[in-house]
């Protein structure tokens, strides 16, 4: 396929050992000052996409994301935060990387060169078709990556990719793509920069967007987080004093009671 991998560019600075500290972190600054308005422009497919997981996820579907490296780590990191934060049980979003949970925290030599293994860690959860796998790879040419979406697409499911390269094969394959054009990296190919951070924020936006119109959040609280620590006891309890004008000692005794903030409020008002 003929296209320009803008991920491989060389850099807009050169001779980076010769820069002194603060010149490197504005430099690197300066850089991430264009992830936003690059994130802007796929807002269109971002749109798109968060409506018909909507759809699916209200008939019981799931959301996975598959990715290697620093692209799978990001959406193992965005699907662990949807349960602590929305308390959503932890198979209903679902982070996929080459090479097994080993590789969150070690890379795996060559796991992501297998066109096979994203469908087969897709299969040992009874992937149907109410089910969303949306694709992440900077480069849009990873084979575990391309190989899932491809085989996710042949059986029915709805698919999705968010990578750095206009026109890459994860951008043709996926049903929705989202090419968030950010331009070289700072250090030449080191995707893990301004194009982590942008595959971050759409993600970010993915989720939080889903979670909202799925009813997991009442004005702008998340009434619905595990009460798992003392900090989200106190954010719950000072939720409860809020919308019900209860002391905060009452509405502490409220939430431990019915167990989350929404029900505090269904039951009490």
């Amino acid at each position: 396929m003929d296209y320009k991998k803008i991920t491989e560019n060389p850099s807009n600075y050169d001779n980076l050992e010769q820069m002194d500290t603060r010149t490197i972190l504005d430099s690197i600054n300066n850089e991430d000052k264009k992830i936003a308005e690059a994130v802007a422009q796929v807002i269109p497919e971002v749109t798109k996409l968060v409506d018909l997981i909507a759809e699916r996820f209200l008939d019981g579907g799931r959301l996975f994301y598959i990715g290697a490296g620093t692209s799978g780590r990001l959406g193992i990191l965005d699907a662990s935060e949807i349960p602590p934060t929305y308390g959503m049980p932890h198979n209903r979003v679902i982070g996929l990387i080459a090479g097994g949970d080993a590789a969150i925290r070690k890379a795996v030599e060559f796991a992501e060169d297998s066109t096979e293994q994203a469908w087969k860690d897709l299969q040992k959860f009874d992937i149907d078709k109410n089910d969303v796998v949306i694709g992440i790879a900077a480069s849009g040419t990873t084979p575990y990556v391309l190989g899932g979406i491809r085989e996710a697409k042949k059986h029915g499911l709805l698919t999705a990719g968010i990578t750095n390269n206009p026109g890459s094969p994860l951008a043709v394959e996926s049903d929705i793509p989202m090419e968030i054009e950010v331009g070289p990296e700072f250090v030449t190919g080191s995707t893990r920069m301004k194009s982590g951070t942008s595959q971050k924020l759409v993600l970010n936006m993915i989720s939080t967007a889903l979670m909202i119109k799925i009813g997991r959040v009442k004005g702008n609280k998340m009434v619905n987080m595990q009460l798992s620590n003392t900090k989200l006891v106190d954010r719950g309890t000072r939720y409860l004093v809020e919308e019900l004008g209860l002391d905060y000692s009452e509405a502490e005794k409220a939430l431990i009671k019915y167990g989350s903030v929404k029900r505090a409020i269904e039951e009490m008002k």
